[in-house]
């Protein structure tokens, strides 16, 4: 899992959007090499909350990373 910080505005809804590039970024900083286009996002998060992501490690292998956005 790993936790993303992001200002927020009214309604939680972040300023700008995570995305593939910022998950990978974080698992990084946790030690995990991921590559970003593994990682299946529908569209980018928009919203603070937790998410449950799909990283296709293998041609039949694809785990689930849980992604906890929060205010900064």
């Amino acid at each position: 899992s790993c936790t993303i910080a992001r200002q927020v505005g009214e309604e939680e809804k972040l300023f700008g959007s995570v995305t593939t590039r910022d998950i990978a970024d974080a698992m990084s900083d946790a030690g995990v090499e991921i590559d970003r286009r593994a990682i299946q996002l529908d569209a980018p998060i928009k919203t603070t909350g937790s998410f449950d992501v799909q990283v296709k490690l293998h041609h039949d292998v694809v785990a689930t990373l849980k992604v906890r956005v929060v205010a900064k």
